[in-house]
């Protein structure tokens, strides 16, 4: 099969209604390499980049409450940086590039996928206000 590894996807495919930041990035610990209260941070298999996770919300209407919110890892040789919050938005919009799922199957014998990215960032194209809108169609 010509599928190995992680499988590249944009953005879009995977959050096609966009996606807000809910937690701090944080370091991924390699579980096998740390002990005795000694914390490794994991690499990636593939690349060997450092891997960091930050929890996010997919802006999906259709989603159930449990399905919202997913882990992305993310590969960089230093902690990443989210974008600025935006004023008058309890959370922050993100996106990602360099997108890439690999699917598994979780505990409860379901099928999921691991999100890794590349580069996180503020939104580059917002859907322009309505006022805005009608201004343009003036």
């Amino acid at each position: 099969m010509a599928l190995q590894g992680p499988i590249p996807v944009t953005f879009p495919m995977v959050f096609p209604h966009g996606c807000y930041i809910v937690g701090e990035v944080q370091p991924v610990k390699d579980f096998d390499a740390s002990s005795n209260g000694r914390f490794v941070q994991a690499r990636d298999k593939q690349t060997g980049e450092l891997v960091w996770q930050v929890a996010v919300m997919d802006g999906d209407p259709t989603l159930k409450p449990a399905q919202k919110t997913v882990a992305v890892k993310i590969l960089s040789p230093v902690q990443p940086v989210p974008p600025a919050p935006m004023p008058g938005l309890p959370f922050t919009p993100v996106e990602f590039e360099t997108v890439s799922v690999t699917p598994y199957v979780n505990g409860n014998g379901r099928l999921a996928f691991s999100i890794k990215v590349r580069e996180m960032h503020a939104p580059r194209h917002t859907a322009p206000s309505k006022a805005q809108a009608g201004k343009d169609a003036a």
